[in-house]
C-alpha cells in the first residue's frame, strides 16, 4: 500500500485487515526512511488494541528488511502510565511482551518513560531521551506517529478541556489528574504530535463511530484528536466499518483479500 495521502480516510472490512495494511505500511514506511539520507526510522506509538494488532502483523511485514535495518529504528512511545512495566496497564511492558520480543529492535534504540520517577520527573527524563535521539532537532520529528482515539475525542493523554491542550513550550508534559486512571501520565504534545511526517489514526469498534463523527464530519475544534494537523506531514485514519458506520464524507473502502 503507498504512503497515505493528506486527509485520506481508509475503512476496512475488519480490524483484521485493518491491522495487516497497517503493518505493511509501516514497514514500507521504514524502508523509505532508511533509503533516504536520514538513514533511520523514527517510529511512535500508541498503546489500547494496537498493541495486539501490531504484535500479530509487524514482524512478519517487517521481516524481509532484516536485522540491519531493524537496528536503525528508533522506537518511542506516544505517552504511558505511570505504572511499573510488568503492570499491565504499563504500555511499553505489553509491547515489550507481545512485539519486542519478536521484533528485535536494539533496547538501545527502544525510548521508554521511567515509571520509577515522580511523573515530572518522569516527563524531563523522557523529553531528554527523546532530544538525544533526535539530535538537532527541537522539536523531535517523528517519520510516523500512531495514535489512537477515545469515545471522548482524546487522544495520547490528552484529553478534552485540559490545559495541556494549551502547552507549546514542552515537547513532553506530566499529567496528575488524567479523568482516565490511572491519572498520572506521560504524553507528547501537540508540537511533536504536528511536527511528524505521517500521522495515522487507528480506530475500530461501533464505540468510536460517534467522535468519528464529530472530528471528521463536524470538524469540532475542541476534541483533542482534532487539534492533530502536522504543518507539513500527512494525516490519515484507518477505520474499520463498525467505526466508520455513521460517515457520510469521501473514504476509500480498502480490502486484503
Amino acid at each position: 500500500m503507498a504512503a497515505p495521502a493528506p486527509g485520506l480516510i481508509s475503512v476496512f472490512s475488519s480490524p483484521q485487515e485493518l491491522g495487516a495494511s497497517l503493518a505493511q505500511l509501516v514497514a514500507q514506511r521504514a524502508a523509505s526512511c532508511l533509503e533516504g539520507n536520514r538513514g533511520r526510522f523514527a517510529l511512535g506509538l500508541s498503546g489500547g488494541s494496537l498493541v495486539s494488532m501490531l504484535a500479530r502483523d509487524l514482524p512478519a511485514a517487517a521481516a524481509p528488511a532484516g536485522p540491519d535495518s531493524l537496528a536503525r529504528w528508533t522506537l518511542g512511545f506516544c505517552d504511558e502510565r505511570l505504572v511499573p512495566f510488568e503492570h499491565a496497564e504499563s504500555t511499553y511492558g505489553l509491547y515489550r511482551t507481545h512485539l519486542l520480543s519478536k521484533l528485535p529492535i536494539p533496547d538501545s534504540q527502544v525510548l521508554t518513560v521511567n515509571p520509577a520517577l515522580p511523573v515530572e520527573d518522569a516527563a524531563e527524563d523522557y523529553a531528554r531521551k527523546l532530544r538525544q535521539a533526535f539530535q538537532g532537532d527541537p522539536v523531535p520529528v517523528f517519520d510516523l506517529l500512531i495514535l489512537g482515539i477515545g469515545p471522548d475525542g482524546h487522544t495520547c493523554s490528552l484529553f478534552p478541556g485540559h490545559p495541556l491542550l494549551q502547552e507549546q513550550e514542552k515537547i513532553v508534559a506530566p499529567i496528575s489528574d488524567s479523568p482516565k486512571p490511572p491519572p498520572q501520565r506521560v504524553t507528547l504534545t501537540l508540537p511533536v504530535l504536528n511536527a511528524a511526517q505521517n500521522v495515522i489514526f487507528v480506530a475500530t469498534g461501533e464505540g468510536k463511530a460517534a467522535v468519528l463523527k464529530r472530528i471528521l464530519e463536524d470538524k469540532d475544534g475542541a476534541l483533542p484528536a482534532t487539534m492533530v494537523q502536522p504543518r507539513s506531514g500527512a494525516l490519515c485514519w484507518f477505520l474499520d466499518e463498525a467505526a466508520a458506520r455513521l460517515l457520510s464524507v469521501p473514504f476509500e473502502k480498502h480490502s486484503t483479500l
